[in-house]
Parts: C-alpha cells; sequence; structure tokens
C-alpha cells in the first residue's frame, strides 16, 4: 500500500514575501547631465541653464528618473535641484544617484508604506532570487520592518531557506 505523499511546505503556516509582487511598473531612466558640461568637466551656469530650458522632459512622463554625472566633474546641489524643477510633476520619482538607487529608494516607500500585520508572529519567507533588479538594502529594509513582529524570518526559497531571524520566547 503505497502512502500518500504531503507536501509540508504547503500545509504548514510559512508566509512568502516576493518582493517583485510589489515592483512598479514604469521605465528607469538614467539623466546624464556629464553632456551638458563644458568639456565634461565644468558646468557653465548659463550653458547648463540652456540645455534644461530646452531639453525635452515630456520624454520621462510616468518614469522613475535617476540624475546623474559620469564624469569626474564636481556639480553644484542646485544643479540637480534645478533639473528637479522640470521633472516634477512628470517622473514618478527622481532620484541623484544610479539605477540601484532609485530602485532602493522607490522599494523603500514600498516597504515604509507596508501594511506587515498579516505576517504578526507567523514564519515569514523571503523569496530570493528576483528577476528584477532588487537591491540588498531593500531586503534589509524589509527584515527591520518584520522583526519586531514575525516569529522567524528567512531567505529564500521554502524548499531551501537560509534562517536569519528567531525571536526568543
Amino acid at each position: 500500500m503505497a502512502k500518500d505523499i504531503i507536501n509540508r511546505v504547503t500545509n504548514s503556516k510559512l508566509v512568502t514575501i516576493d518582493l517583485e509582487d510589489y515592483y512598479p511598473e514604469g521605465k528607469r531612466i538614467v539623466v546624464d547631465i556629464k553632456d551638458w558640461l563644458f568639456e565634461e568637466l565644468i558646468l557653465k551656469e548659463k550653458e547648463f541653464r540652456a540645455h534644461v530650458i530646452e531639453h525635452d522632459w515630456t520624454q520621462y512622463q510616468d518614469s522613475f528618473v535617476a540624475l546623474t554625472c559620469s564624469s569626474d566633474a564636481i556639480i553644484p546641489s542646485w544643479a540637480y535641484i534645478l533639473i528637479s524643477t522640470n521633472l516634477a510633476g512628470i517622473a514618478k520619482k527622481i532620484v541623484v544617484g544610479n539605477v540601484l538607487g532609485l530602485e532602493t529608494s522607490i522599494f523603500q516607500d514600498i516597504i515604509n508604506n507596508l501594511d506587515v500585520t498579516e505576517y504578526q508572529d507567523k514564519p515569514v519567507i523571503i523569496k530570493g532570487c528576483a528577476t528584477k533588479q532588487i537591491s540588498e538594502t531593500t531586503y534589509v529594509q524589509l527584515v527591520s520592518k518584520l522583526t519586531p513582529i514575525a516569529r522567524t524570518i528567512m531567505y529564500g526559497e521554502a524548499c531551501s531557506t537560509v534562517p536569519l531571524f528567531k525571536r526568543k520566547k
């Protein structure tokens, strides 16, 4: 007589969080201002302001935008702030930095607004192996939010997890 195979993972109280489920749609665009600089190194205010005025900002509609300068130029803070005044109301989010910093900032907002009450006193698995770019900082922020409420926190897949946290009794 054959025994029925019981899927203990399916029958367990484990709760899985997949950050990709929260990944917001929208283009991620890097705006590199090096070409707006004299010899890609010196910001001349008059010319820089002209580039800002002439630039087609509508192309960033509903996008997530990272402002950067890939040359070794020293960029004054007001330059990025000036650009952001043109993107305000057009882009979904604007940061100074690279795409990874942009993704981290996007997810910081998501995690800050995440209702974690359903994870109270439960064993939680934070799904790994994401196909989208999710920073390690994002996972750290999520664990920080879950630690006060979850019974246990693991990382990976239900069949192969790495224990991260277990509340002391």
